[in-house]
């Protein structure tokens, strides 16, 4: 009997093993402990109906384009110029949709725009990634780089067509287009439909609050689980560690190391095109300013979700905690007016520096201090 609670006792501590060498047990730590925290402080507010809502909407714009750089980062590559991506994007959008399509090749619809939008963008992603690999440079020269032409093509661009550098009022394509529902309007209604049959999601007049999540959780989820099943279920998934592990060893081994590193910065170039389409079509509105230092956020999630700055180690699932727990305190000024909301950048910087020596020790206990 002794023998056998000694077995089961050591079969625990393996299992507890395993769990704390998991990369994103600190991400998914932190997020608890954020839920938490916000759910007294905020008495509630930040989980109600509408409080949910705008939560999510704030965590699926930081999960999407964390998502691409998260990846790229598991190769051993950074891409700063996904923010610049995202205005690029928007603004390339909005202005197909109010001038027409280009070569005067007639009017835009939410579609087209989007096809001729993404088109560019992955142009350039292939760009930047050729650039990279062809090179030899460091993709934070290279991406920094384009994160400074990208914005001020976008600038330029806007005043000397728009003559300016936002562009209002575009017609609600939600309402006549579904595809500009499919990025900009509601999903999940089911959900909410139930809350208020439940006696929940009540306004003051007893009617139903909130319809829907908005379209960019959907995406969030999709692009999230895509990207899970490709690292781990997949050859291309192996080749991704491979590469940010020892791209030289990679190489050897048959794996297309610059194949790789190039489709993932297409990748990257791809959410940021997601972000920008899903913000246009649901506010019917553009800026260049939009996604600046998005970039920054990216690769502060994927870092506080358990990916290593010098690749070869990550986890999408720590990435979907990182971006839960940056979102929801990014958005507690909103339900906390006590905070001052600077105090974001106060937190986000001691969670980044912390993750970093988390995911470092995380690491050496997996490869035994390699």
């Amino acid at each position: 009997m002794a023998d056998q609670n000694e077995a089961g006792r050591l079969k625990q501590e393996t299992a507890l093993q395993k769990l704390l060498r998991r990369p994103e047990i600190g991400s998914f730590t932190v997020m608890l402990i954020i839920i938490v925290a916000l759910s007294f402080a905020s008495e509630g507010k930040s989980f109600n109906a509408l409080g949910l809502k705008n939560n999510i909407a704030i965590i699926a714009q930081y999960g999407i384009i964390a998502t691409g750089a998260a990846v790229l980062m598991i190769a051993g590559e950074f891409d700063l110029s996904i923010g610049s991506m995202i205005g690029f994007a928007g603004m390339a959008m909005s202005m197909m949709l109010k001038w027409g399509l280009p070569f005067g090749m007639g009017e835009a619809t939410p579609f087209t725009a989007f096809i001729f939008t993404l088109a560019m963008t992955l142009i350039f992603g292939w760009l930047i990634g050729t650039v990279v690999v062809r090179s030899g440079l460091s993709s934070f020269i290279v991406t920094l780089a384009f994160l400074f032409f990208l914005r001020g093509v976008t600038e330029v661009s806007f005043r000397l067509i728009n003559k300016s550098t936002q562009i209002s009022g575009l017609p609600d394509y939600k309402e006549e287009s579904w595809f500009a529902n499919l990025l900009g309007g509601d999903v999940f209604g089911w959900f909410y439909d139930l809350w208020f049959m439940l006696g929940g999601n009540l306004n003051r007049k007893g009617a139903q609050w909130v319809d829907g999540f908005d379209a960019r959780f959907l995406w969030w989820l999709i692009i999230s689980a895509v990207a899970y099943f490709i690292l781990s279920r997949t050859q291309f998934g192996n080749w991704i560690f491979a590469t940010g592990d020892n791209k030289e060893a990679a190489r050897a081994n048959g794996v297309p190391v610059n194949r790789v590193k190039v489709t993932l910065f297409m990748f990257t170039a791809f959410c940021a095109t997601m972000f920008a389409a899903c913000q246009v079509f649901d506010t019917n509105t553009s800026d260049a300013a939009k996604g600046n230092l998005m970039e920054l956020f990216a690769i502060a999630i994927a870092v506080v979700g358990g990916t290593l700055m010098t690749g070869g180690f990550g986890s999408i699932i720590g990435v979907v905690f990182g971006a839960i727990t940056v979102g929801l305190v990014a958005n507690a000024v909103f339900f906390i007016p006590a905070i001052d909301g600077a105090w974001f950048r106060v937190f986000l910087g001691a969670i980044l520096l912390a993750a970093v020596f988390a995911n470092e020790r995380i690491r050496k206990r997996i490869t035994g201090g390699i």
